[in-house]
């Protein structure tokens, strides 16, 4: 494919990138949880509607599907558009309005990435220029262990989809660089919740009782300790705990008593297997004390695994749109992302890093935190790689 038309989508998405600002300001000043983005919808609905496509709501009444242009083959671009329930500490004009909810991973960013993307792509349909039809999905519930990725799979959003592409914002990575990786990229992300229960008692008398603030200590170390002698190293399967309760009492021992984090796991075949052996080694553990466990086991996501020929096609649109020197190569993380069912749908895809890290910028950032912001030039990065990529797509 020649230059001109990545030329024409840069000028294009130029004459958005005011818009695409404003646009991300307002959903950063008005984020809404999993589940509960009615506002952020009807927002993205009436901008499609006024470029003249026919954005369709999810039957769950947050999240949108957008078919631009014509053709049997269809090239998905994704975004997610759900808010966490973090504080927004930053004093900045576009600060979250909504006291303890937050855009703290970017998907405000990811949006007006998407949307951009989106206008862009139906200028190119009017001037008889888009080879193809592109699907904008407008995901809910990224954050949810109800996965918005699989509802919008429910809801037919992968009908004719030969290919998906999405990016997601690095605040380790400046802005105008995007990271690539072929292969996992994140990991398999489930929630573990056990509670146990027993006789409670005095602390004199512990030999009457069945401690479970003791089982629980046990369960603590030895879970984390035992996978990893049952599960193959090389798959980093890490079990990480993050709230534990039991007692109010110093001289009391309690009846009841609960531990709750994730396990992560950067292999999908070992992910596959870690619910079952987490529920044979949990009441195994506890059971010298007596104890009964009752375990939650959540399967959230499996880890993103990009397909080989999308990461060559994204390679290319970004080296297309931004420049050789823009293409990095990035590193497989730990976190989860629900991009991952799509793919294990069966269609082929990659998700890419965006950077959003202001030049000078020495804060340390990360996703998931209130201070979390993004360089804004970032959109209008994300736009043109995600149109260059359809557009090579169809080539």
């Amino acid at each position: 494919m020649s230059q001109q038309p990545f030329e024409d989508v840069a000028a294009l998405v130029k004459s958005f990138a005011d818009e695409l600002v404003a646009l991300r300001r307002d959903l950063h000043r008005h984020p809404e949880l999993s589940w509960e983005e009615v506002r952020t919808t009807r927002v993205l609905h009436e901008r499609l509607l006024a470029a003249g496509l026919a954005p369709s709501v999810l039957p769950a009444g947050t999240g949108l599907l957008c078919d631009v242009g014509e053709g049997p083959t269809v090239i998905a671009l994704r975004a997610d558009i759900d808010a966490l329930p973090v504080a927004d500490p930053k004093n900045v004009p576009y600060a979250s309005t909504t006291p303890g909810v937050c855009h703290a991973c970017g998907h405000d960013v990811h949006t007006a990435v998407v949307l951009g993307a989106g206008l862009v792509l139906a200028q190119l349909a009017r001037d008889g220029r888009l080879p193809g039809r592109v699907r904008l999905v407008l995901q809910p519930a990224e954050e949810s262990a109800r996965s918005g990725a699989r509802a919008v799979i429910d809801a037919g959003g992968l009908h004719d989809v030969e290919r998906i592409f999405a990016v997601h914002c690095d605040p380790r990575t400046a802005v105008g660089q995007v990271g690539i990786r072929s292969g996992p990229i994140t990991a398999s992300a489930d929630q573990v919740h056990v509670r146990l229960t027993g006789r409670g008692g005095h602390t004199a008398r512990p030999h009457l009782t069945e401690d479970v603030v003791h089982a629980l200590g046990a369960l603590i170390t030895e879970l984390p300790a035992v996978l990893s002698r049952r599960v193959d190293p090389r798959a980093s399967l890490s079990v990480v705990w993050g709230r534990v309760e039991a007692g109010r009492a110093a001289n009391a021992m309690p009846e009841t008593g609960e531990v709750e984090g994730t396990l992560r796991c950067l292999d999908a075949a070992a992910w596959t297997g870690a619910q079952a052996l987490v529920e044979e080694l949990v009441p195994a553990i506890v059971a010298p004390y007596g104890v009964h466990a009752e375990l939650t086991y959540t399967r959230n996501v499996p880890p993103v695994d990009n397909d080989t020929a999308s990461v060559a096609i994204l390679t290319a649109a970004v080296e297309a749109t931004e420049g050789p020197g823009a293409v990095t190569t990035t590193e497989q993380s730990l976190g989860g992302e629900d991009f991952a069912w799509y793919l294990s749908a069966g269609v082929p895809g990659a998700l890419a890093r965006l950077g959003v890290r202001a030049p000078g910028d020495a804060e340390p950032r990360d996703l998931h935190q209130g201070r979390f912001d993004a360089d804004e030039r970032a959109i209008s990065v994300g736009a043109r790689v995600l149109v260059g990529a359809a557009l090579l797509s169809f080539t």
